[in-house]
């Protein structure tokens, strides 16, 4: 393409809606039109120009002209509670539902792993021997020993925030380094699961896996749920960077992306209140069925919220991502 062709032959319509842009009064309905028209010609322009014959300073220009139009057609937004209701009844549970083919298989194969950690460190002597001396082994596991007042050691608001910021820190890391080819992710899921075998493991050999399950089931349910949700979430935009499907890698990673982004936002809701429990329930005086039952509540509420609001919302086309306005524009490519 000769560039200085080009610039003279729409060097006119440029100057045209620069100059609409500029205008202080209200453009009639027929400038309007021709605004808009301008828009979508003065984009195309941009897009054949970066493809074909970059220029840096036209390409700055065109770029410029091109957001300011944009923003006159499309208008500025802003966020008002409608939107907060809509993303916790919509794009939220939504974005969640869409993931589940990836969380559910994380969860089930996590809890597995878990659970073959623990009965290896139960069943073996010398694995337990690794981990600390017998003394203090009996002063983790012993009643009212230190697995058991890690609940209530701290005051409750404290303790609840404390575990509140750890592990959306947790959801959050696996969310963003989920892009770099699901290796960290796959080594925050192992953490936490070893630490669970472990404390599984320790508290069976010595007879009290019962009271163990007492005191991580209230909050644990909803918490590795959240946690799981996250890491399922942050596999598949690892695996979006190396199979983005149909769409371009770039498209689908920015797609991807800012579902993460916003499942990030409603997971630290999620954790909030598994914190709150952790934080008021699991060291309360009530009897270990009534706290195992609010844990089992607050969980089942999570899944019918997920799979009642999120199915009907994902069905109706929801993916939550960013609404269509509210997104960069992209140029149709031919298949």
């Amino acid at each position: 393409m000769d560039l200085d062709v080009f610039v003279s032959a729409h060097r006119a319509e440029w100057d045209r809606l620069d100059a609409l842009l500029r205008r202080r009064r209200r453009l009639s309905g027929a400038e309007a039109d021709e605004l808009v028209a301008l828009y979508q010609r003065t984009a195309t322009h941009l897009s054949l120009i970066q493809s074909s014959a970059p220029d840096p300073q036209l390409t700055g220009r065109l770029t410029h002209l091109v957001a300011r139009a944009r923003s006159a057609v499309t208008g500025t937004r802003r966020a008002s509670w409608r939107d907060v209701t809509r993303f916790l009844t919509h794009g939220f549970p939504a974005a969640v539902y869409r993931s589940r083919r990836w969380w559910i298989p994380t969860a089930l194969l996590s809890t597995a792993l878990a659970a073959i950690i623990g009965w290896w460190i139960a069943t073996h002597p010398e694995v337990q021997s690794t981990i600390a001396a017998p003394s203090e082994l009996r002063q983790m596991t012993r009643p009212g020993g230190e697995y058991e007042t890690y609940y209530s050691s701290h005051p409750a608001a404290s303790f609840a925030a404390q575990v509140w910021t750890n592990n959306a820190q947790a959801a959050a890391m696996c969310l963003v380094l989920g892009a770099f080819l699901c290796f960290p992710v796959l080594w925050i899921l192992f953490q936490n699961m070893l630490n669970l075998g472990v404390g599984i493991g320790l508290m069976s050999s010595a007879g009290r896996l019962d009271t163990f399950l007492g005191l991580v089931l209230p909050h644990g349910l909803l918490e590795l749920t959240a946690v799981f949700v996250a890491a399922g979430t942050g596999l598949r935009l690892g695996w979006t960077v190396i199979d983005p499907g149909p769409r371009t890698r770039r498209t689908a990673l920015a797609e991807e992306g800012r579902s993460a982004l916003g499942m990030a936002i409603g997971l630290a809701l999620v954790l909030f209140i598994s914190g709150a429990i952790e934080g008021f329930v699991t060291p309360s005086g009530l009897p270990t069925w009534a706290r195992i039952a609010i844990g089992i509540g607050a969980e089942l509420a999570f899944l019918v919220y997920v799979y009642v609001l999120g199915g009907r919302a994902a069905r109706a086309g929801e993916t939550g991502d960013l609404d269509s306005t509210e997104r960069s524009a992209s140029t149709p490519l031919a298949a």
